[in-house]
């Protein structure tokens, strides 16, 4: 595309830009307010990773009512940066609320920390209202110098 083209193309229509496929106007947009994505039919899939390490950055319970999971994985193990974050696992618990359907839900931590344990002790009677899982792991694999937690799911 010759030069000039190319800047008459991008002059053509000012103050516009393509968001995730959506027109949005810069101006009126800041960081912290959301996008105007339109509602659609939730996604169904049998496995979901709760992103950034279940961390609240960005995660909320518009997450899941948007991404229903058989089983969520929680994989945060680092409590100074807010990894797991109780505010995620209550948004879980918020979202389902919503799913208008009672589908068994199986939430996986790949870490036993404090957040995970209190959350559990403190929501237990909430979980089981909304047929919420918490996998407990108690098997090991021992690799070379290292050994974790295992969980196996199948499906």
């Amino acid at each position: 595309m010759p030069e000039d083209e190319l800047s008459r193309s991008s002059h053509s229509n000012p103050g516009k830009s393509l968001v995730n496929g959506i027109k949005t106007n810069p101006a009126s947009s800041s960081p912290k307010s959301s996008l105007s994505v339109p509602m659609g039919p939730p996604v169904y899939v049998d496995l979901a990773y709760i992103p950034n390490h279940c961390s609240g950055k960005n995660t909320d319970p518009e997450f899941f009512k948007r991404v229903r999971a058989s089983y969520y994985v929680v994989s945060g193990n680092d409590a100074a940066n807010g990894e797991p974050s109780r505010a995620v696992l209550d948004a879980l618990l918020e979202g389902k609320s919503q799913w208008g359907e009672n589908l068994q839900v199986t939430l996986i931590p790949t870490h036993d920390t404090e957040v995970t344990r209190e959350w559990y002790q403190q929501t237990h009677e909430k979980q089981q209202e909304l047929n919420i899982m918490v996998l407990a792991s108690s098997s090991t694999v021992v690799m070379q110098d290292e050994s974790f937690p295992a969980c196996k799911i199948e499906f």
